[in-house]
């Protein structure tokens, strides 16, 4: 008789479970893992939130966010100071005129200090432009002439800070109105100002390495950009200066 021999049947091999630890197993899970490795897992995330971005122009970023607090709570408490205040706010077209021929011109100094700006934030933005193009003399040459407006902004702000000393405004006492005017101008525009001549500073510093050729033997030319990103932010801070301030 012939014999029939079943086939042998193929079993699968077994399959070995690895121990999946609690860290691990938290992470798959979307939830934040107790003690020490869930506190150095939520830190490490942020490795991975600025993947691709300097850490140069990220920390930018991050400084200029801080300074945007800092600037926005300067303004609120004036004008909170200035709504509250019962004493009467001295007019800024008096204040802040500008004798021309002997005739009071409104703000006229405000005016040219706010064009020497905005112009100094153009050429600051001309200066990126040939940083991208790795055009090392222009890119320098654009530097300076910005660090040169912002040093021509500066000495007309202290031209104007000494007319007001001169006129009795004080940051304890102001003899045109409410005392509060001379601490909230002096703080606000002395705390910009400041800003402005670190940065005349700090584009006088990054102008002279990529004119040695630093960037140029690098091949990284992203502190001209990061430089830019904290001119563009003074000039724009002196714009809401500008409108609160001088103007309401």
């Amino acid at each position: 008789m012939r014999q029939h021999h079943q086939p042998l049947q193929r079993h699968p091999p077994p399959v070995r479970l690895a121990a999946i630890s609690p860290h691990s197993a938290a992470l798959a899970a979307g939830v934040a893992a107790p003690g020490w490795p869930g506190l150095r897992a939520d830190w490490s995330g942020d490795r991975r939130a600025f993947h691709g971005v300097p850490w140069g122009k990220a920390m930018m970023w991050i400084f200029l966010l801080s300074d945007t607090f800092i600037f926005s709570c300067f303004l609120v408490g004036y004008m909170t100071v200035r709504l509250s205040t019962t004493a009467a706010w001295p007019n800024p077209s008096e204040v802040f005129a500008l004798q021309v021929g002997g005739t009071d011109v409104p703000l006229l100094l405000i005016a040219i200090m706010t064009f020497v700006l905005i112009t100094s934030s153009g050429t600051m933005a001309m200066a990126v432009n040939c940083a991208y193009r790795r055009a090392r003399r222009p890119a320098a040459a654009l530097m300076l002439a910005t660090a040169a407006l912002g040093l021509l902004f500066v000495s007309m702000q202290a031209f104007e800070w000494s007319q007001l000393i001169h006129e009795g405004v004080r940051p304890w006492a102001n003899p045109m109105g409410a005392a509060q005017f001379g601490a909230a101008f002096f703080m606000i525009t002395g705390f910009h100002g400041l800003h402005v001549s670190a940065g005349v500073i700090y584009l006088i510093v990054v102008a002279l390495r990529v004119l040695r050729g630093h960037c140029e033997r690098s091949g990284n030319y992203q502190i001209v950009e990061i430089a830019g990103l904290y001119w563009h932010f003074v000039d724009l801070v002196w714009v809401f200066i500008f409108a609160f301030f001088y103007l309401w």
